[in-house]
């Protein structure tokens, strides 16, 4: 639940001001992160929050953890209605930049981790695309951060029961195209491996038995890499690409298993290349959607990380 609001003290030096923001970074840059689906966005949505915290008059502030997430919420609105113009001429399908999470602060519980990835998965931030920006607020605040209604009409500017109304409309939407999880994480990197070892076999079958026969595939090559431009709707359609894309790979392509937003994911690599970072949602056991990044900016973060160089362009 949010903090309940304190008044600081009038006399809080830069010192105090930084360690006070420093508290409560973590959450604006989680806001920002689920709310643009972009790392680099977020930072420097974390940033220019950091600016304007910087340049308050802090004594009249009586919640800074309500005026950082405040300031974060709105400036990460703004970011997404300049970005509706820009994706509406984005060539290909616009996914969310994949996030290691092998060292995130592991959850108490294998409920918590399901719930943590849920919440940040590639398969919502997708989705969440979809809704307008203060719908996307107002459901991102409420469901992932605990906000009441009262608390949110004050967060985005907007009266209680606007965000009523936004929170039933993203609700629908949310609950029709992405139901919650019915798979255990242990189940889910079962189904994975499973998946990896009948790609790495270029065995069509095992392939097929993985997915479920609606299954989507996305791939995001932001114009700048070779990448589907369309979705493919179908196992049988994925199934051929995929081993298309083997077979074309001027060196053989390996398979990392790495945790990406929460939940088992690989990064393709050919030699020291990061080829792309693949997702998965699951649904009753099989796979339903595979979400495949490719476009380098949106790889530059695991590059530096993982120590890979980019995709030829």
């Amino acid at each position: 639940m949010p903090h309940v609001p304190t008044r600081p003290s009038s006399r809080m030096n830069a010192s105090d001001a930084e360690d006070v923001f420093l508290s409560h970074r973590a959450r604006a840059f989680a806001v920002a992160y689920r709310m643009l689906g972009s790392i680099a966005e977020a930072e420097d949505v974390v940033q220019e929050a950091w600016l304007r915290w910087q340049g308050a008059d802090r004594s009249h502030i009586a919640s800074p953890e309500a005026f950082i997430v405040t300031t974060a919420s709105r400036l990460a609105i703004d970011h997404l209605r300049k970005a509706s113009t820009r994706r509406e001429t984005y060539v290909g399908p616009w996914l969310p930049e994949p996030m290691v999470t092998d060292d995130a602060p592991a959850p108490a519980t294998p409920e918590e981790r399901l719930e943590l990835a849920d919440d940040i998965s590639i398969a919502l931030l997708h989705l969440l695309e979809r809704l307008a920006p203060e719908e996307r607020a107002v459901f991102l605040l409420h469901e992932a951060f605990d906000y009441s209604h009262s608390e949110i009409a004050g967060l985005i500017g907007k009266s209680e029961a606007a965000c009523r109304q936004m929170l039933s409309r993203a609700r629908k939407r949310v609950k029709a195209e992405h139901p919650r999880f019915n798979t255990e994480a242990r189940e889910h990197a079962r189904l994975a491996e499973l998946f990896r070892q009948a790609l790495a076999k270029g065995d069509p079958e095992k392939i097929l038995a993985c997915m479920k026969d609606d299954a989507i595939f996305y791939s995001d090559g932001g114009g700048k890499v070779l990448a589907a431009l369309n979705p493919l709707f179908g196992a049988d359609k994925i199934m051929r690409f995929w081993l298309g894309i083997m077979r074309k790979a001027e060196e053989p392509i390996v398979f990392r298993p790495v945790a990406l937003n929460g939940l088992p994911g690989y990064l393709l690599t050919e030699g020291d290349t990061l080829h792309s970072t693949v997702s998965l949602r699951i649904e009753d056991g099989r796979i339903a959607a595979i979400y495949v990044q490719r476009n380098p900016d949106k790889l530059a973060g695991i590059m530096r990380r993982m120590g890979l160089r980019p995709p030829p362009v």
